[in-house]
């Protein structure tokens, strides 16, 4: 297949996986959502839709009233298995301003906010130095001012990765002058001045590059109707499940979930989960903590 036309069947397929979301979501599509969405033609957009009912015949119905296209009561879907977690991405999205509620495949969100969170400033020409020095594997001097330091300095980093702990990014870098590997904050870079050859490769971060499987299960002092209800909500095997964690992402882990101190003292109507292998966990979180500082 030519690259035009793995293109355009591309973009066909798009279009369908589009009109399935809102038949799913919001009940209905017309050909005016593709339209505005897409840029596409009326004919095309009657197209797809036609392409659509030959894929999935008992998906979809025409109102003739509300000249409007309805997902019927037999509806299944055949591109995508619904995905609530895709569809509360994109409201959050557009709450956080990432997209425009035009951008995203909403048509009819209901009313939702999101808990706000102070911005934290991010230079996008120092985040493209740092991503090209990624890409390239080479060293970069920045200036950089930590919290351990009362004066912004000077240093060489290799970077290789960015991290986040869901409020925060850093940038996973070997420290030319430590000869260690570190998390340095993003918003606390003011300068890239120029760059080098890497001090160390990417695959010598082992906290970067090893896991843990950290088992999390119900609060013990909760009831076992408690406990059933707490395994549906975490998608647990039984009453546990595990979660793959990066070494050099454990603390961040732990910490967000409230499980980096004894979860299981606090009172279960605060504190839902806690550690199943706590000793293999606290046993891996010494050796990353060996291996590499904290974000500085």
């Amino acid at each position: 297949m030519k690259a035009g036309e793995q293109g355009k069947r591309w973009g066909v397929e798009q279009r369908l996986e589009f009109i399935e979301f809102r038949l799913f979501w919001e009940g209905g599509v017309n050909r005016s959502d593709i339209t505005k969405y897409f840029g596409v033609s009326v004919p095309q957009a009657s197209n797809d839709l036609a392409r659509y009912q030959e894929r999935a015949p008992n998906n979809i119905v025409y109102d003739t009233s509300g000249k409007r296209y309805l997902a019927s009561k037999r509806f299944k879907p055949i591109f995508r298995k619904p995905d609530a977690d895709r569809y509360l991405g994109q409201l959050a999205a557009t709450s956080d301003n990432v997209v425009t509620l035009s951008e995203s495949w909403l048509a009819a969100p209901p009313a939702f906010d999101t808990l706000p969170f102070p911005h934290r400033r991010i230079d996008p020409v120092i985040l493209r130095d740092l991503l090209s020095a990624t890409r390239e594997k080479r060293s970069l001097h920045v200036h950089y001012q930590s919290l351990t330091r009362a004066d912004a300095m000077w240093r060489w980093i290799t970077p290789h990765a960015f991290g986040s702990d869901g409020l925060r990014w850093h940038v996973r870098a070997f420290c030319h002058q430590d000869r260690i590997f570190k998390d340095f904050l993003l918003p606390r870079f003011l300068e890239v001045e120029k760059d080098g050859d890497a001090g160390a490769p990417a695959s010598a971060d082992t906290a970067w590059e090893e896991f843990i499987d950290v088992k999390l299960v119900p609060h013990p002092k909760m009831s076992a109707s408690q406990r059933r209800v707490i395994a549906l909500d975490y998608g647990m095997d039984g009453e546990s499940v595990g979660v793959k964690v990066r070494l050099a992402l454990l603390y961040y882990f732990l910490k967000r979930l409230n499980l980096d101190g004894d979860a299981e003292r606090r009172a279960p109507k605060e504190q839902h989960i806690v550690l199943g292998n706590k000793p293999e966990v606290r046993a891996a979180l010494k050796v990353s903590e060996e291996q590499t500082p904290l974000a500085v």
